[in-house]
């Protein structure tokens, strides 16, 4: 679903960092609309696409070392603007006729950078000393030709440089972090006084286009959404219902795999409160017995995205003209799946774990959208509360919280779990700040004592990370009295668990979810 056509678009290319989808988060809350796309891009494919500028991001290698991800040279000259960041500034650089070395003094953190008066990336007003956030240990030793150093540090003589005539812009700094406190306001300078782009990526005109986008391909067709009980599909059946109204019908399969009590709120929501035609389809059965001796993750999402569709193809309650299937696929979905040359982290259940031979057209409306954006959208469309800052959800549900084969009672102990995790983060006041915070049920068992006698039960994981977008995510710094009172609750409360672990790491290297 193309809702970016009538959007001037910036494009991200990706070398491989980290924060490229930062860097394309960051171009949106500047109200514009932005894309990844790989560093295999040409400058035919950007002529075509009408492009109006160009971001290039970091990257992990050298540009000396064989292999190096390059860029199309004929790219830098179509005229439009292009910054490198980092990497990206060091491949303009060697490029376009400048050298890069390998200084042997390495950046890595906090550093001054010194700004000279004729840059143009900065504001006039703009103090000349500036915290930036530096990573890097290759360095920019001679400008391109046509090119003005308008930036340094103590050890990057060219932590800036610019060529306003053909448009070529670079900085060695990362300004996209939150670690650069003014990085943000030198992409909107790049964005709207260098390129003249206008703010025009808001919630109103995405509900607009969406919608009209939404009629042109279902015309006078039916389709069916699945519920899963997320922020996500739940947005998604609203902006469809927006648009085609009771030619939708919502399928809510109750797989079994939900947080507890969940199937009941979704219900309540949509039946009641939003008047769109549900059918409710109790499958847990079905779930149960797919998924029994399957330990594999992947296998698992397959397994778990088949069975979902096969029951939408059997079950439509009477709409059997349905050729449109409703999903709340988003942006990091498409990227992590390794839509076209990304490479793929995990199969998402919304893009990698659909059968081939699947009947239904899909319909994705939150395609081009970040989970924040899709929660605004969710707001303009009048969810409750309750739902559009529900904490995001696999699609899979507890299948993947749960390591190794998925077993009734497994889903039963998680669940009781993962309702106290919530709680205690509801209570302590969290909820907003907190990203995810779930419960994980490991496949293993460990010994403990309980009541002078010996136990060998299952550790339950707490996982809470803090982020903007779930692209990249840092665990969090929960208050040592929080976990107490959860570690205490767990153990206490639900049969089967003996000890209870926090986990401490960030994405990258990990991921949110633990399959």
């Amino acid at each position: 679903m193309a809702i970016s056509a009538q959007h001037k678009t910036v494009l991200v290319v990706d070398f491989g960092a980290q924060y490229a989808q930062l860097i394309a988060r960051r171009v949106r809350e500047a109200s514009v609309y932005s894309e990844i796309v790989a560093h295999t891009v040409t400058a035919e494919e950007i002529s075509a696409r009408g492009v109006a500028a160009l971001i290039l991001s970091g990257g992990p290698k050298s540009v000396h070392v064989e292999g190096a991800p390059q860029l199309d040279p004929a790219i830098y000259e179509l005229g439009i603007p292009i910054l490198g960041i980092c990497y990206g500034a060091q491949l303009m650089a060697a490029q376009t006729g400048g050298r890069v070395d390998r200084t042997g003094r390495a950046e890595y953190g906090r550093t001054e950078l010194r700004k000279s008066a004729s840059t143009a990336l900065f504001d006039h007003d703009v103090a000349e000393i500036q915290s930036v956030w530096m990573s890097h240990f290759d360095a920019v030793v001679e400008v391109p030709p046509g090119f003005e150093v308008t930036g340094s540090t103590a050890d990057a003589p060219v932590a800036m440089m610019e060529n306003p005539e053909k448009g070529l812009y670079a900085v060695q700094f990362h300004p996209e972090v939150n670690h650069t406190p003014l990085g943000q306001r030198l992409i909107e300078r790049f964005l709207h006084d260098i390129c003249g782009l206008g703010a025009d990526w808001t919630t109103t005109d995405i509900i607009a286009e969406s919608v009209a986008a939404i009629r042109a391909q279902v015309g006078e067709g039916r389709a069916i959404c699945g519920l899963s009980g997320g922020v996500d599909s739940a947005v998604a059946a609203a902006l469809v219902h927006r648009a085609i109204g009771p030619q939708l019908t919502c399928v809510f399969v109750d797989t079994g795999l939900m947080r507890q009590s969940e199937g009941e709120q979704v219900v309540e929501t949509f039946q009641r409160t939003q008047g769109i035609e549900l059918i409710h389809v109790r499958a847990e059965d079905e779930f149960f017995d797919a998924l029994e001796g399957i330990t594999d993750p992947e296998d698992k999402r397959k397994t778990i995205g088949e069975k979902f569709i096969r029951i939408f193809e059997r079950t439509t309650g009477g709409v059997t003209d349905a050729r449109f299937l409703v999903q709340g696929t988003l942006y990091p979905d498409v990227i992590e799946s390794g839509a076209g040359q990304a490479a793929t982290i995990k199969s998402h259940h919304n893009v990698g774990g659909l059968p081939e031979d699947m009947e239904l057209e899909l319909v994705e409306p939150l395609r081009d959208l970040f989970k924040d954006e899709v929660r605004e959208v969710g707001s303009q469309l009048g969810l409750p509360d309750e739902i559009v800052w529900r904490q995001p959800f696999p699609g899979p549900g507890l299948g993947v919280r749960i390591i190794g084969e998925v077993t009734r009672e497994k889903v039963g102990i998680l669940q009781h779990a993962d309702a106290i995790v919530r709680e205690e983060i509801r209570a302590a006041g969290l909820e907003r700040e907190i990203w995810q915070a779930f419960a994980v049920l490991a496949d293993i068992r460990s010994v403990g004592v309980m009541g002078d006698e010996r136990t060998y039960a299952r550790p339950v994981i707490i996982r809470a990370v803090t982020s903007e977008d779930a692209m990249t995510a840092d665990w969090a710094r929960l208050p040592h009295e929080l976990l107490a009172t959860m570690s205490n609750r767990i153990i206490n409360e639900v049969d089967g668990v003996n000890r209870v672990v926090y986990d401490v790491t960030s994405k990258p290297p990990g991921t949110i979810e633990w399959e």
